[in-house]
């Protein structure tokens, strides 16, 4: 009888909980979130490092602009966005093709409180990414950022 007892008391006692501690909290791992490799471009002080800091929780202070490239993974419930951003600066601009490759998507980000001039640059270099072969039949997110400015452009005059 004793040794019914005891094997009676362990059962209960390790195999049970464990059953239902896996039954209803463990179904295994999670399944994996898709990644998606994203490039972002727009020229030196469009906001391009604030956004990706913002999207990623980060403080806003001390933000500093890019030179060359930096890489931030942005996760999002369902998936995690792999954000490649790229530099804006003149002579950073000629090698942003060389970024280029497996890419899934654009976000190109353009200050629309910026003079005519930085504005045409922006221009040129939207369109040259919207031509370039990797780049071209990829969806693309423009981003009018700085709208909170007096000299913020509309949408239309973008």
């Amino acid at each position: 009888v004793t040794s019914c007892f005891w094997f009676f008391f362990c059962f209960v006692c390790f195999s049970l909980p464990w059953q239902c501690f896996r039954a209803l909290c463990c179904k295994g791992p999670p399944p994996p979130r898709p990644e998606y490799d994203l490039v972002c471009i727009g020229l030196t002080g469009s906001g391009k490092t604030s956004l990706l800091s913002q999207l990623c929780s980060e403080s806003p202070e001390n933000i500093v602009s890019t030179t060359g490239f930096s890489i931030k993974a942005v996760p999002f419930q369902n998936a995690i966005l792999n954000i490649k951003e790229l530099g804006g600066a003149d002579n950073i601009r000629k090698y942003w093709s060389r970024y280029y490759q497996g890419s899934q998507g654009v976000i190109f980000v353009l200050d629309s409180a910026s003079s005519e001039d930085d504005l045409e640059t922006a221009r040129n270099e939207l369109h040259s990414a919207l031509q370039h072969p990797q780049l071209c039949t990829l969806p693309f997110l423009i981003l009018a950022n700085h709208q909170d400015k007096p000299a913020a452009r509309s949408v239309q005059e973008v």
